[in-house]
């Protein structure tokens, strides 16, 4: 598979042009689902730039009857992130001691982004998977966030050797968010991001829409009033970088 990984130096290369758009509050109105396993004080997880919530909302209206998306992980603080890196970089470092140390940031950006291009921590990356009408997750071939170590290969979007089941849904879902505008990296298939520089790379734009964004506790100092970024209040954390 020929997949253009994060490190890529075209990546850090697209120039951002940061819109400005707010981050939005995925629970507000109800219409997409929210998982808990990343969850965090200020619920910063469970936001995302407007533009690409909208694609959201438009990607679960592309999906078979019976399927619905389940949110996972949106925004990630930039010091999340870091850490993400570090401690990934570290576990492969331990396995491949003899590894120079390129190749091995190489193959961390497989799994995690390198923290200056992260698509999360611009508030345009999101984590999700397909549940049924029952709230049930269905068979990916692998759960969210599965490494490539963990499921020998198979978080890859196109993996072979998954399940026609499998298979099945993640063409669902590929086929609902990649019309709805969204671009998947392909080493794994649970994220899609829309604004962010490996979305620009990916689908030939000269910039990206969105750069590194504020979480919502600091949003909410910044402005110094409750944090409205769409239905649901967010309290300021000391979690917050």
């Amino acid at each position: 598979m020929n997949i253009v990984l994060m490190s890529d130096p075209r990546v850090a290369a697209i120039p951002v042009a940061d819109n400005g758009e707010p981050l939005a509050d995925v629970r507000a109105g109800g219409r997409l689902l929210l998982d808990g396993r990343r969850s965090d004080p200020a619920y910063a997880f469970a936001h995302l730039r407007s533009g690409g919530l909208d694609r959201l909302l438009h990607a679960r209206s592309r999906l078979p009857d019976g399927l619905r998306l389940l949110i996972v992980e949106g925004f990630r603080p930039p010091a999340l992130q870091q850490r993400y890196f570090e401690e990934y970089a570290t576990e492969l470092r331990t396995a491949n001691p003899s590894r120079p140390v390129e190749e091995l940031r190489v193959r961390s950006s497989r799994y995690v982004s390198p923290p200056e291009i992260a698509p999360h921590s611009a508030g345009a990356a999101v984590d999700l998977t397909l549940v049924d009408a029952d709230g049930t997750e269905l068979d990916m071939g692998t759960r969210v966030n599965a490494g490539p170590e963990e499921s020998a290969g198979a978080c890859y979007t196109l993996a072979d050797g998954l399940s026609h089941r499998a298979r099945l849904y993640r063409a669902a879902l590929s086929r609902a968010l990649t019309a709805a505008g969204l671009v998947n990296y392909g080493t794994e298939w649970w994220h899609w991001s829309f604004g962010d520089r490996y979305w620009a790379l990916m689908t030939g734009r000269p910039t990206a829409l969105y750069g590194p964004a504020l979480c919502p506790a600091r949003w909410w100092q910044t402005r110094r009033r409750s944090v409205t970024c769409c239905a649901v209040p967010c309290a300021a954390t000391s979690s917050c970088p």
